[in-house]
C-alpha cells in the first residue's frame, strides 16, 4: 500500500511541506490529536505493522519526557496543583501544554518518517536538481547511503562473528579490539564507495555545462486533480487560522473560540487534508479488490 508514492513529487513534496508545516505551527488540540493519528496510521500503511513497536519505542520516551520536563521550567497558569520543593507552582495548564507539545512532536516525527519513504533521492534530485543542484545531490547521497551503510556494518559484524571476533563476548580489550576492526573494514568500504561513486558522476558527465537529466516523472490527470485538493484544503485552513477560527490558548488559562459553521469546516478541512494519503491508499485497494472480484 504506497499508491501516493507514485504521484508526481511536486504533489508528494508540497503535501509533506504543507503537513509537516501544519503539524508545527498549529497547537490546537484537535490539529494535534488528527496529526498524530493521520501519521501513525499512514506510517503503517506503507511500512507494514513491523513499524508500530520501532515507531513507539522511538515517540513514547520523547512524549513522557517533555511531558514532564516542560511543567518542570513552565510555571505560567492559573490553576495552580502544587508546589515544588523550590516553591515554584506546578498548573494544569503548563502540564496540558507539555502533553500536546510531546503529541505535536510525535507527530511531526511521524510525517518525517513517511516522508523518507516518500520522497525518494531521485525525487529530491527532480525537484531541486537545478535549482540547488549540489544541496540536492548530497542530500539524496546522504539518504541513499545511510541505508545502505547500516546494511553493511550489519553484513561485517556478523562476517566478523563468524572468525571469532563478537563485539558482544570476551573481554573489553577484546570487545575494543573487534569493534575497531570492524570501524577499520567500514570505513576502507565507505572510501571504496566514494571512489566509485565520483568516477561514475565523472564519467556520465556530472559538472559538465549544457548536461541534461533523465526524469520519467508526468505530470497526468490524476496528479492536477491532487494538486487543486491539497492547494484549496491547504487555503482554507490558512484563511480560517487568518480568521481566528482555530486559535486555542493554554496561558493564562484555556481558551478557545466559540464553535461557528466556519470553523467546525476548517476542522473537517484539516481531518481531510491529514487523511488524504490514507483515503489514496485505501480506495486503490477498493479498486483492486473490485477488479479481482470481476476476474
Amino acid at each position: 500500500m504506497n499508491e501516493f508514492k507514485n504521484y508526481h513529487p511536486i504533489i508528494n513534496f508540497l503535501y509533506f511541506a504543507l503537513i509537516i508545516g501544519f503539524s508545527c505551527f498549529f497547537m490546537h488540540p484537535f490539529f494535534l490529536f488528527v496529526s498524530l493519528l493521520c501519521a501513525f496510521t499512514y506510517s503503517i500503511m506503507i511500512k507494514g505493522r513491523k513499524t508500530i513497536k520501532a515507531t513507539l519505542l522511538l515517540i513514547l520516551p520523547i512524549m513522557i519526557l517533555t511531558s514532564l520536563i516542560n511543567p518542570a521550567f513552565n510555571h505560567e497558569g492559573a490553576t495552580i496543583i502544587a508546589y515544588f520543593p523550590n516553591g515554584n507552582p506546578l498548573t494544569a495548564e503548563s502540564v496540558v501544554y507539555g502533553l500536546f507539545s510531546a503529541t505535536m512532536i510525535a507527530s511531526v516525527i511521524c510525517w518525517f518518517s513517511c516522508f523518507n519513504e516518500i520522497i525518494t533521492s531521485d525525487k529530491l534530485i527532480y525537484l531541486f536538481g537545478k535549482i540547488l543542484p549540489s544541496l540536492s545531490l548530497i542530500i539524496s547521497m546522504t539518504l541513499r547511503f545511510v541505508p545502505k551503510f547500516t546494511t553493511q556494518i550489519k553484513a561485517i559484524i556478523n562476517a566478523q562473528r563468524c572468525i571469532g571476533k563478537d563485539i558482544t563476548s570476551g573481554s573489553l580489550v577484546k570487545r575494543a579490539k573487534s569493534g575497531m576492526a570492524i570501524l577499520s573494514i567500514m570505513l576502507t568500504n565507505a572510501l571504496e564507495n566514494s571512489i566509485e561513486s565520483a568516477d561514475s558522476m565523472k564519467a556520465r558527465g556530472y559538472g559538465l555545462p549544457n548536461r541534461t537529466a533523465f526524469s520519467i516523472f508526468t505530470f497526468d490527470k490524476r496528479d492536477k486533480v491532487s494538486l487543486s485538493v491539497i492547494l484549496i484544503l491547504g487555503i482554507y485552513i490558512i484563511t480560517g487560522y487568518g480568521f481566528g477560527k482555530i486559535d486555542f490558548s493554554y496561558f493564562p488559562t484555556f481558551y478557545s473560540p466559540t464553535p461557528s459553521f466556519f470553523g467546525i469546516s476548517v476542522f473537517i478541512a484539516y481531518l481531510f487534508l491529514c487523511s488524504y494519503p490514507i483515503v489514496i491508499e485505501i480506495s486503490e485497494v477498493l479498486k483492486w479488490n473490485v477488479i479481482k472480484s470481476k476476474n
